[in-house]
C-alpha cells in the first residue's frame, strides 16, 4: 500500500492560523463558525477533517485517524482551506447529509432541480439552448394558492397586510403603511387564495422542506410538460414554517416562509404562463429563463446565501440576440449570461471582418458585436468557448447513458416521480446537443448540462511555508527549507484529492453522474504571495518563463501531483478514475480568511474597501429590524462603514478596509494590481496557468474576471482585444470596470479609496485586531522588505 500523503504536517495537533483581521474575522463570523466553534479556526478544522473521514462508511483504521489528524493540521494551518461549503458544514454527522448542501456549484436541465439545488445553497448553471427546451409553459395547469388563515404568516392586521401589499407588487415598494388600502388587499387575497376548487382538481400540500417546495415546481413543470392545460392544480402552503423560524439544516438561519414561495408561484402564473398561452411568450427558452429567475429571487430573499447563476446558450441559435438582452433590457439580474461559442464562431467573426458574405459567418459577427457592445456596458454576456471544455473536447460528454425513467436524477432525499418522463425526453435531447457541457456559475468546472457537480477545494501554497511567510526573505532559504516547504504544499495537494474524492461518495440528486465522472476541482489561492515569498517573483517575472521556470515548474509538478494521487486513491476505494482533477475557483471566501489573493487573480487594488452583504435592514425607528444579522449592528457601533442597498430590499452592506497580504510581504514596488496588468498581460497570465496548472488533461478550467478600463479602450478596442485573445481561453470573464460609476451598479465588491480615505476610515473603526495588522502592513510597506 502506498504510503499516505501529509506526513509534513504530522499527527500532533499543529496551532490553527489566526484569521486575516476585520475582512477574515467578519467573513468566518457570517460563513463559517458555529457557536461551537468559540471563533477557533483549529475547531473548525477539527470537525470538517472528522465529518471528511465519516464519508468513509466504516469505523476509522488506524491508519485512517492517521490521515485525518494529518487532514486536520493541513486544513488547520491554511495550507488546505478546502471550501467555504465545507468550513460551514461538515462535521461529524456529514455522513447523515445530502451531498448538495456540500457542493459549491451545480448544473441542471430543468427548473425545478435548478430550484432544488439553490435551496441548498448550491450555484446552479444551465443551458437555454434551444435543444435543450422540453416544457412549453403555455400548457401548464390552472395553478390556485391556499394559505390557512390559521397560519401566523397569514396577513391580518394592518402591518400585515402592508407588508403583504409591498412584497405583493399591491404597493408600491417604500409606501407608508397609512396608505395601505386594507379593503383592496383582503380581496385580492380572497381572490387568490381560495378553498374553492374543481373537484377534478390536483391537489398538493407542499411539505415543510426543501424537497417539498421542489416537489411543488416540479408537479407544475411536469404537468406543462404532459399538456394539463385543461386541470387546475390547488398548491396548499399551510405546512410552511412560518417566516423566521429556524432552519436546523441551515445553523439556524430563518425561514424565509410560505410567502415567498407563493410569491414565486405568482409571478410565474402571471408573467410566465398567462403571457404564453396568449402568444406574447412563446420561446420556450424564454420562459425558462423567467420561471428560473423568479424562483432564484425568493432563494436569494431567503437569505441562506445568494442564488448564483449561470445562463448560457448556444450562438447559433435563432433567438440569441434576444438571449444576449435579456439582462441589460429584460431586467433578469439573477444570472450571469454567456454565449456558448466554439472555433465555427471566431473563425466567422474573423472571415465576416474580412469581407465574407457567407450567412453564417455574418451571423457570428453579428452575435459578436451584440455581445461586445452589451458587456461594455456591464460585463455581460461573456463568451465561452464550448468546444474547448475537456468533455467536449475529448467526447466523453456524449458517452453519458441516456435514460428513460429519470433514474439518474434521484437520491434518498429526492424522489423524482412525476418529472421522470420529462426528464428522460431532455437526457435525450442532450446527447444530440451541439453544446453536451457547460459550465458552473463561476466558469471553473466543466460539467454536463443535464447535471453534475462542482465538488471542489483551495490549496494555499503560501500557508503550507513551515514557518511564518513574514520572516522569510523573498527567494531566499536554506535547501532544506525551501525542501520542506515544496513537501507541504505537495501533501495539502494530495490530501485535498482525496478529502474531495470522499466528498463524493455522498447522498445525491446526481448519484449516478458523480459514479460515472468522480469529478473534482482541485486549486491554488494566494498564488502571488507564494510567487514572491517562495521565488522572489512579481507578477512581471512569472511572465518571463525563463526566469519563472521554477515557479512554473513547481506548479506542473503540484498538477502531476494532484492527478498521481486522485488515480491512486481512485482505485483503492474502488471507483472510477477521475474524469477532471485540477482548477482554479474564486476562492471568495477561503481567501478572505487570510487576506489572500482570490484564486488566480491579481490584487484587486493596494487599499480599497470590502463591501460584503448582510441580511438586514434598519425600521422607520432607525433600529435594526428583529430579523437582521445581528452583525450589522456590532459592525455599526464599531464604526464599520454600513449602509442599505436599494436594489436589494431587506440586504445592507459592510465595508471593510483592506490592504491585502502581498503589501505586508514587504513587495514593495514589485506589487501589480489588476488595474495595473494591461488585458493583454493578464491573458498572457491565463494561458501560462492553463498549460502548467490545468494541464493537457484532466483538467477543468481557471475562473478569472479580467477588468477592461474605460477609460483606457473604447469599443473597438475592447472589440481587437477579446477577437486577440478569447479565442485561446476555455473561459474568461471580462468586465469593463472604470470608472465604477459608469456600470450602473448600486456598488461593487471592490471600492477603491485613496491613501487618505482609507486611512480616515480606519481612524474612525475601533477594532484593535485590525490596527494592529494594518500597522505591521504599513511597516513592510514603508520598508519595502519583510518586518522581521
Amino acid at each position: 500500500m502506498r504510503p499516505l500523503p501529509g506526513g509534513a504536517f504530522g499527527e500532533e495537533k499543529l496551532p490553527p492560523r489566526p484569521l486575516d483581521a476585520g475582512m477574515g474575522l467578519a467573513v468566518a463570523r457570517r460563513t463559517v463558525f458555529r457557536p461551537d466553534d468559540a471563533e477557533c479556526f483549529g475547531r473548525v478544522a477539527d470537525r470538517v477533517s472528522e465529518g471528511n473521514m465519516s464519508l468513509l462508511g466504516r469505523a476509522l483504521s488506524p491508519r485512517d485517524r492517521i490521515e485525518r489528524d494529518r487532514l486536520r493540521n493541513a486544513i488547520a494551518t491554511g495550507a488546505l482551506i478546502t471550501s467555504g461549503r465545507h468550513l460551514q458544514h461538515g462535521d461529524a454527522q456529514q455522513a447523515s447529509r445530502n451531498m448538495e448542501v456540500f457542493t459549491n456549484c451545480a448544473t441542471a436541465i430543468a427548473s425545478f432541480t435548478k430550484f432544488y439545488l439553490l435551496l441548498n445553497g448550491s450555484g446552479v448553471g444551465r443551458a437555454y439552448d434551444d435543444a435543450l427546451m422540453a416544457v412549453d409553459w403555455a400548457r401548464a395547469p390552472r395553478v390556485l394558492l391556499r394559505l390557512s388563515r390559521d397560519h401566523a404568516d397569514f396577513p391580518h392586521d394592518r402591518a400585515a397586510l402592508h407588508r403583504f401589499g409591498t412584497e405583493f407588487g399591491l404597493l408600491p415598494w417604500g409606501a407608508a403603511e397609512a396608505d395601505t388600502d386594507e379593503a383592496a388587499i383582503r380581496a385580492f387575497i380572497d381572490r387568490e387564495w381560495t378553498d374553492a376548487a374543481p373537484a377534478d382538481a390536483i391537489r398538493v400540500i407542499i411539505e415543510d422542506s426543501r424537497e417539498g417546495w421542489a416537489k411543488a415546481i416540479e408537479t407544475i413543470e411536469s404537468l406543462a410538460f404532459a399538456g394539463a392545460e385543461d386541470r387546475t392544480l390547488l398548491l396548499d402552503f399551510s405546512a410552511i414554517r412560518p417566516r423566521g423560524a429556524p432552519i436546523g439544516g441551515m445553523q439556524g438561519r430563518p425561514a424565509s416562509g410560505p410567502l415567498s414561495l407563493m410569491r414565486a408561484v405568482m409571478a410565474i402564473r402571471r408573467d410566465v404562463i398567462e403571457p404564453a398561452r396568449d402568444g406574447r411568450l412563446p420561446d420556450a427558452w424564454e420562459q425558462a429563463m423567467l420561471v428560473d429567475h423568479f424562483l432564484s429571487v425568493e432563494v436569494q430573499v431567503g437569505g441562506a446565501r445568494r442564488a448564483a447563476r449561470m445562463a448560457t446558450k448556444n450562438w447559433r441559435d435563432p433567438g440569441i440576440i434576444r438571449f444576449i438582452r435579456a439582462k441589460s433590457e429584460g431586467g433578469l439580474w439573477t444570472a450571469n449570461n454567456s454565449v456558448m461559442v466554439d472555433a465555427a464562431f471566431w473563425r466567422g467573426v474573423q472571415a465576416a471582418r474580412a469581407g465574407s458574405a457567407r450567412a453564417e459567418d455574418r451571423r457570428a459577427l453579428e452575435v459578436f458585436e451584440e455581445v461586445t457592445r452589451c458587456a461594455f456596458v456591464n460585463g455581460e454576456p461573456g463568451f465561452i468557448n464550448g468546444d474547448m471544455l475537456e468533455d467536449h473536447r475529448t467526447g466523453r460528454a456524449r458517452e453519458k447513458p441516456v435514460h428513460h425513467d429519470g433514474r439518474d436524477v434521484r437520491s434518498q432525499r429526492y424522489q423524482v416521480d412525476q418529472a421522470a418522463a420529462l426528464l428522460a425526453d431532455l437526457s435525450a435531447r442532450a446527447a444530440e446537443a451541439h453544446f453536451p457541457c457547460t459550465t458552473n456559475p463561476c466558469g471553473e468546472i466543466v460539467l454536463h448540462v443535464t447535471g453534475g457537480y462542482c465538488v471542489i477545494a483551495d490549496f494555499a501554497p503560501l500557508l503550507a511555508c513551515p514557518v511564518d511567510p513574514a520572516s522569510v526573505l523573498p527567494g531566499i532559504m536554506p535547501d532544506a527549507m525551501a525542501a520542506e516547504w515544496d513537501n507541504r504544499v505537495e501533501d495539502a495537494v494530495r490530501l485535498g484529492v482525496r478529502f474531495l474524492m470522499r466528498a463524493n461518495s455522498m447522498d445525491a440528486l446526481y448519484g449516478e453522474e458523480v459514479r460515472r465522472t468522480n469529478r473534482m476541482g482541485i486549486g491554488p489561492t494566494g498564488l502571488h504571495e507564494w510567487a514572491w515569498a517562495r521565488f522572489g517573483l512579481g507578477f512581471d517575472d512569472l511572465l518571463d518563463e525563463d526566469r519563472s521556470a521554477p515557479f512554473w515548474e513547481a506548479l506542473a509538478r503540484f498538477s502531476e501531483a494532484a492527478k498521481d494521487e486522485a488515480d491512486a486513491y481512485a482505485e483503492e476505494l474502488g471507483r472510477v478514475r477521475p474524469f477532471t482533477v485540477t482548477t482554479v475557483k474564486p476562492a471568495g471566501t477561503t481567501s478572505k480568511l487570510f487576506g489572500l489573493t482570490e484564486g488566480a487573480h491579481l490584487p484587486a487594488r493596494r487599499q480599497y474597501l470590502r463591501w460584503v452583504q448582510f441580511k438586514g435592514t434598519k425600521g422607520e425607528s432607525g433600529n435594526w429590524l428583529s430579523d437582521s444579522d445581528p452583525l450589522l449592528a456590532d459592525y455599526e457601533a464599531r464604526g464599520y462603514p454600513v449602509r442599505a442597498l436599494r436594489s436589494f430590499p431587506g440586504m445592507s452592506i459592510v465595508g471593510f478596509p483592506t490592504l491585502p497580504l502581498i503589501q505586508r510581504l514587504g513587495v514593495g514596488d514589485r506589487l501589480k494590481t489588476a488595474p495595473e496588468a494591461s488585458p493583454e498581460d493578464q491573458y498572457r497570465w491565463l494561458a501560462l496557468m492553463e498549460r502548467h496548472w490545468i494541464g493537457a488533461e484532466r483538467g477543468n478550467q481557471i475562473s478569472y474576471t479580467l477588468k477592461v478600463y474605460t477609460d483606457r479602450h473604447d469599443l473597438e478596442a475592447f472589440r481587437d482585444m477579446l477577437l486577440t485573445h478569447q479565442p485561446h481561453v476555455r473561459c474568461c470573464a471580462v468586465l469593463p470596470s472604470a470608472p465604477d460609476a459608469a456600470l450602473g451598479y448600486e456598488y461593487l465588491p471592490e471600492e477603491e479609496v485613496t491613501e487618505e480615505e482609507f486611512q480616515a476610515i480606519v481612524a474612525a473603526i475601533r477594532d484593535p485586531a485590525l490596527h494592529e495588522a494594518l500597522d505591521m502592513a504599513h511597516l513592510a510597506c514603508a520598508s519595502g522588505v519583510c518586518p522581521i
